[in-house]
């Protein structure tokens, strides 16, 4: 992160939504799939439950393929990739000015460490999602939304509105968000474990690697935090027909509803696609960061380029305009 000097915050929230966007959009069908198996609970015997069921991914991609067709798991794609620009800038942007800030600041007189770089994160992906969840609310109210009842951005949202808490209710699961922000920081604490565990005394790692440490703490930490991104899920979905559209109030009461109902275990459930999806994003973007920000460098020199060379066709206009129209005597 801290190679982003070359960019402004603008430029680094650019480079960072879109290089997120391409990633998300090409694994989007895992991230509406992990999303249906997180919000299914099974009613208990004598509940009246006629809601579409999945046994495992592959269960789930199959029926919506045959129900739905292959567009069904593209279902409320543009939501969720609005919502993954929308956070992504957010971050990207707000982790650029906290730091500019912290290094501004008289206590900063070296480059941060690796605890300050992880706070900074944190803080700057808590001011993110208390700007962006809103979108992340919408976009599951569609993931799953029945097949006979899709609805679009807008209207997801108006019905979130007034059906529930009114405007509030487009914040439900923002403190579970907030706590989630920890995610990175167990990530990058299970990469330095796992280093020291596997591959003792080296420093230099080969890229493979680099990546199956990165793959391994990734998992680690979806595991750790996994109960807590199923609550969130099912903070932000409609509630199951057992409760009779009775919402949610905070994820610890999704927590003992999906214990009650299905046991502790399914404080897991949907964590295979969960994991490869971010195994795949995490991949894709380690792939195009690099590439990424040096296109929009380029492109941001182009542009600048382009509006000099316009300033100063103008000013000559000006002192040629200027010049013509100047009394004889004074030229």
């Amino acid at each position: 992160m801290a190679g982003q000097s070359k960019l402004s915050p603008w430029g680094s929230a650019v480079a960072g939504a879109t290089g997120a966007v391409l990633a998300n959009s090409i694994v989007y069908p895992l991230d509406l799939i992990k999303t249906k198996l997180q919000v299914q609970v099974k009613a208990k015997d004598g509940e009246e439950d006629d809601s579409e069921h999945y046994e495992s991914t592959l269960d789930a991609i199959t029926k919506i393929a045959e129900k739905e067709g292959i567009s069904g798991l593209y279902s409320g794609i543009a939501g969720s990739l609005l919502g993954v620009a929308s956070t992504n800038f957010a971050y990207f942007y707000w982790y650029s000015v906290v730091r500019t800030l912290y290094m501004a600041s008289s206590k900063a007189s070296k480059t941060p460490g690796t605890a300050v770089e992880l706070s900074l994160g944190a803080v700057a992906g808590a001011v993110a999602q208390i700007f962006t969840i809103p979108v992340s609310v919408i976009t599951t109210r569609q993931q799953t939304q029945p097949n006979n009842e899709k609805k679009s951005l807008y209207e997801t949202g108006r019905e979130v509105v007034e059906s529930e808490d009114g405007w509030s209710g487009l914040w439900r699961g923002l403190k579970a968000s907030l706590i989630l922000v920890v995610n990175p920081a167990i990530t990058y604490g299970a990469y330095q474990r796992l280093k020291e565990v596997i591959f003792p005394g080296k420093n230099n790692l080969k890229p493979w690697e680099a990546f199956l440490l990165g793959a391994m703490s990734k998992a680690l930490a979806t595991i750790a935090t996994q109960p807590l991104i199923v609550a969130k899920v099912g903070l932000q979905s409609r509630p199951p027909p057992a409760r009779k559209g009775k919402p949610f109030k905070t994820f610890g009461e999704v927590m003992k509803y999906i214990v009650e109902n299905e046991g502790v275990l399914s404080l897991f459930k949907g964590i295979g696609p969960q994991i490869t999806k971010g195994l795949l994003v995490q991949g894709l973007l380690m792939m195009t960061k690099e590439r990424m920000e040096l296109a929009f460098i380029v492109l941001f020199a182009y542009l600048q380029k382009i509006k000099r060379e316009k300033l100063k066709k103008a000013a000559e206009t000006v002192a040629d305009t200027a010049k013509t129209s100047m009394p004889a005597t004074l030229k």
